[in-house]
């Protein structure tokens, strides 16, 4: 079956490199499949999960918003942050996402409601990576 190269890189340096069969992932708009060929395009990302799928194997990686452009012969996804499930610390995913929640339920007039609530979609995402939710 065709491949296609993908590459996932954040400020801190690449995250995955390889060559897979399938790319998906959720973009602002809504969700993408790619396959080798598709046709050239850029779309910013929502948090979310990027499935790599090569055989019947499918490799998970969570990702906080950033861009993925696609070529013809390669996928590259631009994240702020991006983990393979394999790397992702469980705990401290389900320590941030009790203190997001914790954070909503406070009716403190201190609390940045939306950035708790991005902490919460971060947190959640992370532990759906490592199947945890």
């Amino acid at each position: 079956m065709k491949t296609i190269q993908v590459s996932v890189v954040t400020p801190d340096g690449p995250v995955y490199e390889s060559d897979v069969e399938m790319v998906s992932t959720k973009a602002q708009s809504g969700e993408l499949g790619i396959l080798p060929g598709h046709i050239p395009m850029v779309a910013p990302l929502a948090i979310g999960t990027v499935r790599l799928k090569t055989g019947g194997n499918t490799e998970l990686v969570a990702v906080t918003g950033g861009f993925l452009e696609v070529r013809p012969d390669k996928v590259t996804v631009l994240a702020q942050s991006a983990e393979l499930g394999a790397d992702i610390d469980v705990d401290r995913a389900q320590a941030a996402k009790e203190r997001a929640e914790l954070r909503l339920q406070a009716k403190d007039t201190d609390t940045d409601l939306q950035r708790a609530e991005l902490a919460l979609q971060r947190a959640i995402n992370r532990l759906k990576v490592t199947g945890r939710i």
